[in-house]
């Protein structure tokens, strides 16, 4: 393990306790140097992960929801772009920060891009707490979180959870000093690139608590609203395709009808028989080709008058027989997990379809299927049926994309990244890879990382684990953390239950609370 001295504190007794502190050199190992270096980098690439998955939702939200239903989604979006601000703001504050640090401490190297002074123990107590950068800093931090959260529905707040906080240390720390947050973070013997470290781990939490903000303001685009306040005229129909010489159905009702009151229903001039509010409009299909119709309603008011209501013009297709093959997740077969697929054909019995697949293996009857793919880029699902006696007919064919399962995101007692009390932490036996938002029964396991463990002014420890379990010196470091302390999981790996191994490229940063 590389070694590092930690700084004395030299005392003298005088009147009204005057302790004058002398810092003494700090010999900081290039090991603990690189492994903040390597750190940085990783936080850094998170952040552009997370601010570019949001910037493309947010653009598919203006692109699509913005000009689809400009009324709903305008408040929606206008609360988008305040989150953005304000989250924005402390971004850019904190970007300023780090070059006035860097600046400070000699710039970077045009070769290796890594700080001339990035052992320098001088530079961040200087600007972060004699000049108190720091201090507003904090204020900045916990100011932000305030209006993200204020943003926010109340009735979903509980539902909101963010890392962004900065929150003094509850306990005094191994010396027995009690000091805030910015001396924790900042303070007597934290080195340059340190500082930079934390900065970069600062801006990754304000990314992620406006991503946490946003998706929950696009989640309520979809959510149902029900306003009976209004009559309007609806035609319903199953289906606007149907097979020759079936019929086509359709109800036309009046929403917030009144069940006891049959409303006058016409459709192209011809009365249709009402029950309950509702009319059916039946007619045959005997050739191919479009039709459209539109339906009246005219419903009696309580004055004696009659209103009148049109349904929007409706079209539907009578054609010859075809099939229909919906995957039920995606336009894509994963390798490894069941892909589930459901295939139909309009008019014909489900039992009477013939499915075969040419790129992977299908099992499955009566319209549900799983396929089941081990490499290769397309597969291709033919659909056919015995229309006639003894002659079979190919009704259509699908092809489908061929990916990789996405790789998971390692997980510490169910965070990626945050605050974890102690007793947590202890109790936590192995490093998790969880697959987010991904829909197909598929298991990664943890199998190498590398452990950064940092307690306040004390040296690293760095550890490397070839297994997903806690134990040896890894299980030794989890049970001695305390409040303040910082880990980190580095250079993960997992496989995948087709045995194929990936690399994480997100760290796991983890803050000891109480």
């Amino acid at each position: 393990m590389a070694g590092g001295k930690e700084t004395p504190r030299q005392k003298m007794i005088g009147i009204m306790y005057l302790v004058l502190m002398a810092m003494l050199a700090l010999n900081v190992s290039d090991t603990i140097l690189n492994a903040f270096s390597t750190l940085n980098n990783s936080l850094v690439t998170s952040t552009e992960y997370v601010s570019q998955s949001l910037d493309q939702a947010v653009n598919a939200f203006e692109q699509t929801k913005m000009k689809e239903n400009p009324e709903r989604a305008k408040p929606i979006l206008d609360k988008i772009n305040q989150a953005k601000t304000v989250a924005g703001e402390l971004f850019a504050y904190v970007d300023n920060l780090k070059k006035t640090l860097e600046t400070e401490g000699g710039g970077r190297n045009p070769e290796t891009g890594e700080l001339n002074k990035r052992d320098d123990l001088d530079v961040s107590p200087r600007i972060m707490i004699n000049q108190k950068k720091g201090e507003e800093l904090k204020k900045k931090i916990n100011k932000t979180r305030e209006k993200l959260l204020a943003l926010v529905d109340p009735k979903d707040k509980a539902s909101v959870a963010f890392s962004l906080e900065a929150v003094d240390p509850a306990k005094p720390a191994n010396d027995g000093t009690r000091k805030n947050w910015e001396q924790s973070n900042f303070g007597d013997g934290t080195p340059l690139t340190a500082t930079i470290t934390i900065l970069s781990k600062i801006q990754t939490d304000v990314k992620n608590a406006e991503n946490v903000v946003v998706r929950k303001f696009l989640s309520k685009m979809d959510e149902a609203l029900v306003t009976l306040d209004a009559f309007a005229a609806v035609a319903v129909a199953p289906t606007s395709y149907v097979i020759q010489g079936q019929p086509y159905s359709a109800e036309v009702f009046l929403t917030a009808y009144d069940s006891k009151q049959n409303p006058d229903i016409t459709v192209n001039g011809s009365k249709l028989s009402t029950k309950d509010g509702r009319g059916v409009y039946t007619i045959n299909t005997n050739s191919e080709g479009e039709f459209k119709w539109k339906g009246t309603i005219r419903v009696q008011q309580t004055d004696g008058t009659v209103k009148t209501y049109e349904t929007p013009e409706q079209s539907y297709t009578v054609a010859r027989p075809s099939a229909v093959v919906s995957p039920d997740k995606m336009n894509v077969l994963y390798i490894g997990p069941d892909n589930p697929i459901s295939v139909s054909a309009p008019g014909i019995p489900k039992e009477k379809l013939k499915v075969n697949m040419t790129g992977g293996s299908l099992s499955g009857s009566n319209g549900k299927y799983v396929a089941k793919v081990s490499g290769g880029n397309e597969a291709i699902v033919t659909v056919s049926a015995e229309l006639a006696p003894g002659k079979s007919q190919v009704l259509g064919t699908t092809k489908f994309r061929i990916k990789e399962v996405p790789p998971p995101i390692a997980t510490f007692a169910g965070k990626a990244s945050g605050v974890v009390s102690a007793a947590t932490a202890k109790s936590t036996g192995k490093l998790d890879a969880e697959l987010r938002n991904f829909d197909f029964d598929f298991k990664y396991r943890i199998s190498k990382f590398t452990l950064f463990a940092q307690k306040p002014r004390q040296d690293a420890v760095i550890i490397q684990s070839n297994d997903d379990n806690f134990a040896g010196q890894v299980k030794q470091v989890i049970s001695n953390l305390a409040p303040g302390d910082v880990i980190y999981f580095l250079n993960i790996s997992a496989v995948g239950e087709t045995g194929k191994t990936v690399n994480l490229e997100t760290p796991v940063s983890i803050q000891i609370g109480r």
